[in-house]
């Protein structure tokens, strides 16, 4: 598999406290780290005086109150979501009514596993906040914010979640990711709302730009882009062939695969793992080369066959 160049673990995070990583953007780290979040979200805020917000976080008391003081003194003009897990966006209604400022993001999340299965996209990826939707709905290329010394605008990066955007701060050549690119990890990419498809497309769209840096709500931000994203991208097209691989050589369940492709990844994250390989499946069924044993759907209980 290709080799992704993470940056070195974070392993001397200040939880709560409002640290000055560029001249125009501060990081706060809440304190939930876990399998999904790392050492814990990154809440930025861009600008001084007039500020933008970026993914508030979880609804953790510790995190907000580290965020009232990050941004005492300051008027928070947006509030720009990249995404509605819940490790993002929770805390945005109490900034909203803090300080009236306007939610933005590309809309409320998309479809949602709602079955029973023990396995469902809900139990085994990240929690989803279903209540947020935005006040504003960002179009991609659209200026989101704007205050003296800085600009902020809106990419649409589908793939990890539908309505995920990444959001570039001009002035510094700098992308704020969220989730679409992480700093430790590759990325979930979870049916029904996760589209591997997209998610590619994403990546190259993103590899176009030509940004100077990354920023990731987890994880160290990535300085040297090019090849990173290069070696992201070449790491998912391994996966699928190696997918597709094992459909070929009669491997036929989603969870014989995951025991193979990931015998050297904990196994806690056997299950995540399982829906990226359905959805390197689904998008294989699309491209014709692996079908549905019985002509169902592709799922995460289904058989598959090579074409």
């Amino acid at each position: 598999m290709a080799e992704i160049p993470f940056a070195a673990p974070l392993d001397d995070v200040r939880y709560g406290v409002a640290e000055q990583v560029s001249p125009l953007i501060r990081r706060v780290i809440a304190n939930n780290p876990g399998k999904y979040s790392y050492r814990g979200t990154g809440t930025y805020i861009v600008g001084h005086g007039d500020v933008a917000v970026i993914d508030p976080g979880p609804a953790l008391d510790e995190h907000r109150e580290a965020l009232t003081s990050a941004l005492a003194g300051e008027r928070v003009r947006a509030i720009l979501i990249t995404h509605c897990h819940s490790d993002h966006s929770p805390l945005a209604a109490w900034l909203r009514e803090t300080t009236g400022a306007p939610t933005i993001a590309f809309g409320p999340h998309g479809a949602v596993d709602t079955t029973d299965d023990e396995e469902s996209d809900v139990k085994v990826e990240e929690s989803i906040d279903l209540a947020f939707v935005p006040d504003v709905r960002a179009v991609d290329g659209s200026l989101v914010a704007c205050a003296r010394g800085w600009t902020m605008r809106a990419v649409h990066t589908p793939g990890h979640t539908s309505n995920h955007l990444c959001f570039a701060l001009d002035q510094e050549g700098a992308l704020f990711t969220g989730d679409h690119v992480m700093g430790w990890s590759t990325t979930v990419v979870s049916p029904p709302d996760g589209d591997m498809r997209a998610y590619m497309h994403s990546l190259r769209k993103v590899a176009a730009r030509h940004d100077r840096i990354l920023w990731p709500t987890h994880g160290n931000p990535v300085t040297d882009p090019a090849p990173f994203l290069d070696a992201y991208l070449t790491h998912r097209l391994e996966r699928e062939q190696q997918v597709l691989t094992q459909v070929r050589d009669g491997v036929a369940s989603i969870e014989a695969m995951v025991k193979v492709l990931y015998a050297n990844v904990r196994e806690e994250l056997h299950k995540p793992a399982g829906r990226s390989v359905l959805s390197h499946l689904v998008k294989l069924v699309d491209d014709e080369l692996v079908i549905v044993d019985g002509g169902a759907a592709p799922s995460l209980k289904a058989s598959f066959l090579p074409a």
